[in-house]
C-alpha cells in the first residue's frame, strides 16, 4: 500500500519499539542512494533566507545522490538560515552555489563524509 503521507506520530514509536525490544536498528541505509534536494517554492532572490523544511521557501525532492551530488544540490536538511546569493527560479533545485557558505555543524561535517563516501566508491563528484 502507498500513501503520500508520513504518519510520524505512529511510526516513530513503532521505530523506537523496534530498536530497543528487537534490538534490530532502523532509519539506516546501507549506502548513500538517494538524497532529499531543496527546490524552490517561489522565485528565490538574493538577499532572501531559507527557512528550511516545512517552511515557505523550499521543498524537499528525492533524487538520486549521484545526481544531486554532480550539480551541487543543497540538501533539505541544510537548507535553513542559508542566504540566497544567486536567483533561482520557482521549481529549480537550489544549488549550493546558489547560497552563501554552509555553517559548520554536526550535520554538515556527516554530509561531507557521506560525499566521500560516494566519491570513493564510483569517482564521479568533484566538488
Amino acid at each position: 500500500m502507498w500513501r503520500p503521507i508520513h504518519l510520524i506520530g505512529l511510526e516513530l514509536g513503532f521505530s523506537v519499539a523496534k530498536a530497543v525490544l528487537y534490538k534490530q536498528p532502523v532509519g539506516a541505509t546501507k549506502s548513500f542512494i538517494g538524497d532529499v534536494v531543496s527546490v524552490a517554492k517561489k522565485d528565490l532572490l538574493p538577499g532572501q533566507i531559507l527557512d528550511g523544511e516545512g517552511g515557505s521557501t523550499v521543498w524537499g525532492k528525492l533524487m538520486p545522490s549521484k545526481d544531486s551530488l554532480s550539480i551541487k544540490a543543497l540538501p533539505i536538511g541544510l537548507a535553513h538560515n542559508v542566504k540566497i546569493i544567486k536567483t533561482v527560479k520557482k521549481g529549480q533545485v537550489v544549488s549550493q552555489t546558489h547560497v552563501s557558505s554552509l555553517k559548520n555543524s554536526n550535520a554538515l561535517l556527516l554530509r561531507r563524509e557521506m560525499e566521500q563516501d560516494v566519491i570513493s566508491i564510483n569517482g564521479t563528484y568533484e566538488r
